[in-house]
């Protein structure tokens, strides 16, 4: 079984998985056409053609080489295809692809490179099969000719009735020696039993004729029905062009098809579209009526195109052949008709550089794939009323690569399109459904292709099993759930809410909504029941408060659950200066805009619309705009760009919108002057001009400037590629659009080279190609080593292909210098290296007598070890010159002239005097040291015993001052559902089990139907003979290990939870026989440790029965203790690596090697969006030892205590700034600054960065600020406390050290008042804690416990057992130390948190405080006992006292009837029905059944169980094997 499921996990999976990623394939040449055929995709280029499979793999390849043999005329040659490696003279370029998939072939026609025609057919499933050839020019022979070729059926019945029709554009200059035809159009034969053979466009009667006037460029083409539809641009003169469609009928024959010539003329604008120019078509599929979309050029050219949708159905009312372009004659000229004029459905894209488009259908909606000029893939959806979603790209290239015209459908799962580019076809999912994560992102991104599952995902409809998805509506709407308040005439106030989604069958079953508001009762009971896809509330209340009421709407659809939060207002109280900020408030809360008004709604939809009408009652200046600097930018966004005009004093914000935007985005502004202000210019997902206006306070924008994004720019060369470390050589990048960068970042240092800010491309064209930077020095070393380079684009960065090595500065040795006429010449020489130092890198200058005269350098020569300059002085001056003065970069170093050995002697002579000297000196100087080093040191061993009384001091003080001042309104306290209390119960160390038997959220009030296999065998375990029997039988092997036991028993408890009662009665059995096998050795030790499957049943018993009284009398307890014990640890230093803390109660987790430290008050700021907002400061408390990480977590800590929600962003994904000398630096967990201690790496801390009392601190978020450098948590390596520490120094040399501060001398001993102190702030919670868990509320134990404490009692009769103390220890083993105990020591089992290893250490000695409270023996504890005895010694006596009392009272308590328990039992079940899914724990049950399936029977046969038991068993195996071979065939 799970091998199966395994299986279908993958096929089923592994698509939605690869789906979100884009297959391409690269070619050896242009793509000259591509067809897609049923499975298979063909792709001609310049010298091959590919068959390749519907995923993009390789088939095979097919080369267009030959050789043309035969006369001297170009008619007379023949074209014979030769291998790759033989010799060739002439080029097969393919024009036309035409899969024919009825009769199995692809026909292949184009030009050989004599200008001849040539056509194959080949097999359509092995290309390398020629089934026949023929020269003949079915297309024109100039590939850039617009022409078109398709296959038509004039019968649609055989494949003999197909033709080729081509379409051609006449081109009169082209000069051949080949045949070229006449006609416009032809029609060619597929196959030999046409009339004339294949290829020939001949008819019975005569040659068809279908002439053009002009030049006609024909776009595109296709059949639909009976018509033939044929798409044109047709000059009018020099300079313009009008669209043209002809309609053709299909006719018996050829000549009749060419007769039913009818034309209209294509009119995108009421102007006369004189330059407008068709670039690409797709017809819609369905209709009628025949819809059809093109790409037009509005301007002649190829950039301001536009996406426009004409209803193109035939008029076969009109004449045929009465057309003023197209005719069936010898000539065109002089025809007067004026054809009929199409006016365009609707503009549904305004986008620059639009070149190809795909229409399909999806459901109700029409989808749109556009290609670009510049590389983009942009999908669009149309309603029924054409009314656009928001575009979406589905595929952005970083450069300018040009989609090619036509863009095809994966036919075998139509999930994909084939995009084409220069030499590269890429295979695009149509959707991007998995890439949002909630419903409300998946309903939000408008894609009719994405369902939301009932399974929490995204994805497509064919993927969601059962209909249980909704998606988005048959038309377009704004948002998922809208909503009026319509007020009649009797005051009453009724609230209309409408769901806008569709749904599966499945999901329309389960339709409800609540609506909820502060008030006690918000909807009056009389109103109408929900009815998809509206609810109706009638406020039982008819008056609303002034400030507005907030109400939750949930909504439920199947197994789909969501909110929506509604602001109700009274609609009268919305007033003021009529604005469109106004007016949208009005429509917000469900009223309408009306004469400059807001009023009380009627039935219908929000219309937004009326907003944009809205004149501004407020009073502003007019702002206009002259210039935006930059005005081109990438699609990366700029930093800091300057907007000027006039009347900019009251703008807040710029507002940036594209055609494709949605919603427009808007950036907020700084540094406004009146004149001018500052702005970010946001990143988008695509290329193209946007519109840019200022917005004003009332809401109205002003200005019609534009900023056009284009591509990233691309790096492509660095040169020089090396550097000296001492660093700024001058470095040019090479590449493109480097207009756009802003800064070089390299690898080595988190400096950022800043570019001069004047630097443009319209001054300076080589700015788009060249860039030069002067590269940063490498500090603190002197090896070779290899920094990345990396350009910054607005706040990303663009990695560079080439690395730059850093060597040592070049070392000069010595220089010559000669007189030579009037100049001296200067040989300076240098060591070899690998720098390639440049002459001009150089600058030389020659000092005489203090001055300075300029060497001019002039060549350079190299040799193996020496590399020399030669550099020379324009002076008449001699050629004395003792030194030099080199530059290079910014550094300057000075050489001097060699001097000869023989002035040396003198010096040496007086440095031979001077040495005893020197040795009497050291002699005099090494006592004195000494002298003081004693001194040193006695006054060192004087302070080190003053910080120790201090300590000691200190210690004592905090112990008779400690406060219990820990905070106890802790907020809601969050509780984990019982499924999953109880899973973690049963299952502490199995994930699997865990994931498997647990229901997912939304599946708890489905009951699950068990199948027929399930059933049996739950019918079988409800045998209690089997069920003892098995459990018996499997204890006996030996290979069932305990870990074994301990799932039996928690897949028996969920298998039978829904039947608890007799869940316990199998309990008691199996105890009894446990007890019976233990009561002549050991009782005491009965129930200690979970060695069998009863002690773990009773772990899930007593967890089950007791979930009611954990919850309502101790969990508030438990989690106050929790708490104060967090608190207590954060108030001292807690070491980041080992989790030591100095304030805990538990010696092994004490941190007693921490420094001092102080606290400090934190004003920390969140930013708020993307654009530099920030929230109100919220203080926070910390200390000056806190690493960053440590901060970041006791702001979020802090935040949730204060607002009662977590914060959006978690700790992995927050990075914090520190406010510096009015600047915000990063902190980092390790940065350059860190200490370094051997190899050993300090963690960075508040003190470290100099945070003072007090400071401001800035937290983002890492998705929408990203960092310079992103680090990841230093915790992920697996090294990670080898390489780093933070409080407890590492075991070095003390000479290693970075930091040589005084560190003060530590003994352990002295803080171990820290654990008291500790015990003492939180000793009433841990009082509170335990006198929970053994009071009595009410007078009476849980049901639970009395009932098992008599069971006890009454077993130990029956066995004749009267020592007390047995009584004593069983209950102990049984409840305290079986349940309370892990309660106390994993509280992450009940609450939703986290537990840390020093809070763990924590509660290891309380619940061993705990434990001791039920011991009954006596310790004696002395001077070398363990401190968590020690620690509660003093407490240990009156908790025993208490616990006897305890069991005291349950013993005298009434007992409990078994009807009563039994009813107890049943509505404990009732309580949690369906939340575990019993058939995965049945399943799971059998396979421990079919391992010892002998076993099991033989332990029947021997217990004498019936004979139908038996055959029950084998049965039950029989539907379980019989599944499983059912499952794999």
């Amino acid at each position: 079984m799970i091998l199966l499921s395994g299986l279908i996990f993958i096929l089923l999976g592994k698509p939605g998985r690869c789906l979100e990623e884009d297959r391409d394939f690269i070619f050896d040449g242009d793509v000259r056409h591509f067809a897609v055929s049923t499975n298979t995709v063909y792709v001609a280029t310049d010298e091959k053609l590919y068959q390749l499979n519907h995923d993009l793999t390789l088939v095979q390849s097919l080369t267009q080489r030959g050789i043309l043999k035969g006369g001297k005329g170009a008619d007379d040659q023949r074209f014979y295809r030769v291998s790759e490696r033989d010799e060739w003279n002439a080029t097969f370029s393919v024009n036309v692809l035409l899969p024919f998939d009825d009769n199995g072939t692809l026909i292949t026609c184009g030009v050989t490179d004599n200008g001849c025609g040539y056509c194959e057919l080949l097999d359509l499933s092995d290309i390398s099969k020629v089934l026949y050839s023929e020269h003949i020019l079915v297309v024109p022979v100039k590939r850039s000719s617009a022409s078109v070729t398709f296959l038509v059926d004039v019968k649609r019945s055989s494949p003999e009735t197909y033709y080729i029709l081509s379409a051609l554009q006449q081109n009169k200059s082209t000069t051949t020696g080949c045949s070229l035809h006449s006609e416009a159009v032809y029609l060619y034969n597929t196959n030999n039993k046409q009339t004339g053979g294949i290829f020939s466009y001949n008819s019975d009667s005569s040659t068809p004729l279908f002439r053009t006037k002009g030049v006609a460029e024909f776009v595109d083409g296709f059949q639909i029905s009976s018509i033939i539809y044929l798409f044109s641009n047709v000059p009018q003169d020099a300079e313009s062009s009008k669209v043209r469609l002809i309609w053709l009928e299909v006719k018996t024959n050829k000549v009749q098809t060419m007769r039913s010539l009818r034309g209209a003329s294509l009119h995108i604008s009421d102007s006369g579209d004189k330059d407008s120019r068709l670039l690409a078509s797709s017809v819609v599929p369905g209709g009628p009526p025949v819809l059809w979309s093109g790409v037009f050029s509005v301007d002649g050219g190829q950039t301001n195109t536009e996406l426009v949708m004409f209803d193109i159905s035939p008029d076969l009312t009109l004449r045929t052949d009465e057309d003023p372009d197209f005719c069936n004659a010898v000539s065109c000229d002089n025809r007067n008709f004026k054809p009929k004029t199409l006016k365009p459905k609707k503009v549904l894209l305004r986008q620059n550089y639009m070149t190809s488009v795909l229409a399909v259908r999806h459901k109700s909606w029409m989808v749109f794939f556009v290609g670009t000029g510049d590389g983009q893939l942009i999908k669009l959806a149309v309603d029924n009323n054409y009314h656009t979603t928001c575009p979406r790209v589905l595929y952005r290239a970083s450069d300018d690569r040009k989609v090619f015209p036509k863009i095809h459908l994966d036919k075998v799962d139509h999930k994909h399109v084939y995009v084409a580019f220069q030499n590269q076809m890429k295979r695009v999912p149509v959707s991007k459904c998995s890439t949002y994560k909630t419903l409300q992102e998946c309903w939000s991104a408008q894609d009719p292709h994405c369902v939301w599952c009932g399974s929490n995902s995204c994805t497509f409809e064919d993927e969601c099993p059962d209909s249980d998805w909704l998606s988005i509506p048959d038309d377009y709407q704004q948002k998922m759930v809208s909503y009026d308040v319509v007020k009649d005439g009797t005051e009453q106030i009724t609230l209309n809410i409408q769901t806008h989604v569709t749904v599966g069958q499945k999901a329309t079953s389960n339709f409800a909504c609540q609506i909820s508001a502060s008030s006690n009762e918000f909807c009056s009971r009389g109103g109408p029941p929900p009815q998809f896809p509206q609810c109706t509330c009638i406020l039982s209340n008819s008056a609303l408060p002034a400030e507005g009421l907030a109400v939750t709407v949930k909504i439920r659809l199947g197994t789909n659950q969501w909110s929506e939060q509604l602001k109700l207002m009274k609609c009268s109280d919305i007033r003021g200066p009529p604005t469109s900020v106004l007016c949208q408030q009005c429509i917000d809360v469900g009223c309408v805009w009306s004469q400059n008004g807001c009023s009380w709604a009627t039935a219908g939809v929000k219309n937004y619309s009326v907003c944009q009408m809205v004149e501004s009652g407020m009073n502003f200046s007019k702002p206009e705009i002259s210039s935006i600097t930059p005005s081109v930018v990438s699609f990366y966004g700029r930093n800091h760009a300057v907007l000027s005009g006039h009347n900019l004093s009251d703008v807040t914000r710029v507002r940036i919108q594209a055609d494709m935007d949605c919603t427009p985005r808007e950036s907020p502004v700084w540094n406004n002057t009146g004149v001018s202000l500052t702005f970010h210019i946001p990143s988008t997902d695509s290329k193209g001009v946007v519109k840019v206006c200022v917005l004003l306070p009332d809401g109205s924008c002003h200005g019609n400037s534009k900023i056009t994004y284009r591509s990233l720019p691309a790096c492509t060369a660095i040169t020089p590629n090396s550097s000296w470390i001492s660093g700024h050589r001058k470095i040019q990048v090479t590449g493109s659009l480097l207009e756009f960068v802003e800064g070089v970042i390299h690898s080595h240092t988190l400096q950022e080279v800043r570019l001069p800010q004047n630097r443009n491309s319209q001054v300076d064209p080589q700015a788009c190609t060249n860039l030069t930077y002067d590269i940063p020095a490498a500090e603190n070393t002197q090896e070779v080593f290899t920094s990345t380079v990396s350009l910054k684009v607005a706040n990303a960065t663009v990695d560079c292909p080439t690395n730059i090595t850093y060597y040592p500065d070049p070392k000069f040795t010595s220089f010559t210098s000669t007189k030579v006429g009037g100049t001296v010449r200067i040989t300076i020489q240098k060591k070899a290296d690998k720098l390639e130092l440049s002459k001009a890198e150089l600058s030389v200058c020659g000092i005489q007598e203090g001055k300075s005269h300029e060497c001019f350098v002039e060549s350079k020569s190299k040799s193996n070890e020496t590399d020399s300059f030669i550099c020379v002085i324009n002076s008449t001056l001699d050629n004395n010159f003792q030194k030099l003065e080199i530059t290079y970069g910014d550094k300057t170093v000075p050489l001097t002239l060699t001097k000869s050995t023989s002035h040396m002697f003198l010096p040496m002579l007086i440095v031979l005097l001077l040495i005893p000297c020197i040795i009497v000196a050291v002699v005099i100087i090494y006592r004195s040291q000494q002298k003081k080093l004693t001194t040193k040191m006695n006054r060192r061993m004087e302070n080190l015993e003053m910080d120790i009384r201090n300590d000691i001091r200190q210690g004592f003080v905090d112990l008779q001052t400690e406060k219990a001042d820990l905070m106890e309104n802790v907020g809601a306290i969050p509780f984990l559902d019982y499924k999953h209390f109880a899973s973690r119960i049963f299952f502490p160390e199995s994930e699997a089990l865990l994931t498997s038997c647990i229901k997912d959220i939304g599946q708890d009030t489905v009951k699950v139907q068990l199948d027929e296999c399930c059933q049996a065998l739950s019918r079988l375990i409800q045998d209690q003979v089997f069920l003892t029997s098995m459990v018996h039988a499997l204890e006996e092997q030996k290979t069932f290990t305990i870990k074994d036991k301990c799932a039996l028993a928690s897949l028996l408890t969920i298998a039978l939870h829904s039947n608890l009662s007799y869940l316990t009665e199998v309990m008691e059995v199996l105890l009894k026989a446990l007890m019976q096998q233990r009561s002549n050795a050991q009782p005491k030790l009965l129930l200690r440790r979970t060695e069998s499957t009863v002690e773990k049943l009773l772990t899930n018993w007593m967890s089950i029965c007791l979930y009611g009284f954990l919850r309502e009398s101790v969990g508030q307890h438990l989690f106050l203790m929790v708490s104060a014990l967090t608190q207590q640890i954060a108030k001292g230093p807690v070491d980041c690596v080992t989790e030591k803390a100095l304030y805990t109660l538990s010696e092994d987790w004490l941190l007693w090697q921490a420094q001092d430290f102080s606290s400090l008050k934190l004003k920390v700021l969140f930013a708020v969006g993307s654009d530099g907002e920030v929230s109100e400061p919220l203080e926070v408390d910390a200390l000056d030892c806190d690493t960053v990480e440590q901060v970041k977590e006791k702001i979020l800590s802090t935040f949730k205590a204060k607002f009662g929600f977590p914060y959006n962003t978690s700790v992995r994904d927050v990075r914090i700034e520190f406010e510096k000398d009015q600047s915000f630096v990063p902190l980092e967990e390790v940065d350059a600054s860190s200490e370094v201690i051997g190899e050993v790496t300090m963690l960075n801390t508040l003190k470290h960065y100099e945070v003072s009392d007090g400071a401001m601190i800035k937290v983002l978020s890492k998705k929408t600020h990203p960092p310079l450098s992103p680090q990841g948590s230093l915790k992920d390596d697996e090294n990670f406390s080898g390489k780093y520490f933070h409080l407890i120094d590492p075991d070095v040399e003390e000479n290693q050290r970075k930091n040589q501060e005084k560190k003060k001398f530590k003994v352990k001993e002295v803080y171990l008042t820290k654990l008291l102190s500790t015990k003492v702030a939180v000793h009433s919670f841990v009082e509170n804690l335990f006198r929970s868990i053994w009071g009595m509320p009410q007078g009476r134990a849980p049901h639970a416990v009395k009932y098992f404490f008599d069971f006890l009692d009454t077993q130990a009769d029956n066995m004749k057992i009267t020592d007390p103390d047995v009584m004593h220890i069983w209950k102990t083993n049984s409840l305290p130390l079986r349940f309370w105990v892990n309660i106390l020591k994993n509280p992450q089992f009940v609450f939703d948190m986290e537990k840390a290893p020093h809070l763990d250490g924590c509660l290891s000695v309380i619940a061993q405080a705990f434990m001791d409270s039920f011991s009954l023996s006596e310790t004696q504890l002395g001077k070398n006992a363990p401190t968590n005895k020690l620690l509660y010694a003093k407490d240990i006596p009156k908790y025993k006292q208490e616990v006897k009392a305890y069991y005291k009272q349950i013993r005298e308590q009434p007992p409990i009837t078994s009807r009563e328990f039994k009813i107890f039992l049943q509505e404990e079940s009732k309580k949690h029905e369906n939340e575990f899914n019993e058939p995965a724990a049945l399943r799971e049950l059998f396979k421990f059944i079919q391992r010892y399936f002998t076993e099991i029977t033989e332990k029947l046969n021997q217990n004498g169980a019936p004979s139908e038991l038996t055959e029950q068993l084998h049965h039950v195996k029989s539907l379980f094997d019989g599944l499983k071979s059912c499952s794999w065939s």
